[in-house]
C-alpha cells in the first residue's frame, strides 16, 4: 500500500526570556482520535498531558530541543526552525517501523508548519500557515508534544534555580520574571539576547 502522509510541525517557547525552544514533528495514523487535539494553548495542562501520552503511543513523532545558548547564537527564528528539523530527523528514524505496523509499503510526506516560516528539510514538500495549530490535527499534535516537553524541562530548571519561578511562568516575560532578573541577575539559562 502506498500513501501520502502529512507531517505537522510546531514549536513551543519562542517568546520566553529563558530556557530552550522545543519543536514537534508528528504523523498521525488514520484512526487517531483527533477529538482530543487542539492548539496546545487552548488545552488545560491535564488535557495536554493526556493527549501527549496518546500521541506518543499511536503516532510517529519526533521532538527537537534547542538550548538557550544556541538561541542566542543563531536567533530565535532560526533556532525554532532548527528544532523542527531535529524533530523531523528523530521522527524519520522511527518511520520504517511505524509504517510496517500500519502495513504501509511506500509513502511520500508533505509537511505543514504553524506560522510564516518553514524549516530547511531536504526531500519533503513543506508549507506554512498562520494558526495551523488550530486547524490541522498533525500540527495540533506537534504543538502539544512541544509544549508538554518544554514545560517539563522548565519545571526541572525550577528545581535547579528556584528563585526564578520557572515552574510557574515557564520562562515567559512575566512581571515577576523580569523583576527577579533585575534583582539578582540573569539565571544560567537566560537568553541573553532577549531584553529582560
Amino acid at each position: 500500500m502506498s500513501v501520502k502522509l502529512i507531517c505537522g510541525f510546531d514549536e513551543a517557547g519562542r517568546g520566553p526570556l529563558a530556557g530552550p525552544v522545543t519543536a514537534g514533528a508528528v504523523i498521525l495514523p488514520e484512526d487517531f482520535p483527533v477529538e482530543i487535539l487542539n492548539d496546545s494553548k487552548k488545552l488545560s495542562e491535564k488535557k495536554r498531558e493526556e493527549a501527549e501520552k496518546i500521541i506518543m503511543d499511536k503516532a510517529c513523532w519526533g521532538l527537537g530541543i534547542v538550548d538557550h545558548k544556541t538561541i542566542d547564537e543563531m536567533n530565535i527564528l532560526k533556532a525554532s526552525m532548527y528544532a523542527m528539523r531535529l524533530a523531523y530527523e528523530m521522527m524519520i528514524k522511527k518511520l520504517p517501523e511505524w509504517l510496517s505496523v500500519h502495513h504501509v509499503d511506500e509513502c511520500w510526506i508533505s509537511g505543514i508548519t504553524d506560522g510564516t516560516s518553514v524549516p530547511d528539510i531536504p526531500g519533503i514538500e513543506l508549507r506554512c500557515e498562520p494558526k495551523a495549530d488550530g486547524k490541522y490535527p498533525p500540527v495540533m499534535a506537534a504543538s502539544i508534544i512541544a509544549k508538554v516537553e518544554r514545560d517539563k524541562i522548565m519545571c526541572q530548571m525550577d528545581a535547579l534555580y528556584p528563585a526564578y519561578g520557572y515552574a510557574k511562568h515557564k520562562g515567559y516575560p512575566t512581571a515577576a520574571h523580569r523583576k527577579i532578573c533585575h534583582e539578582i541577575g540573569p539565571s544560567p539559562i537566560q537568553r541573553l539576547t532577549f531584553k529582560y
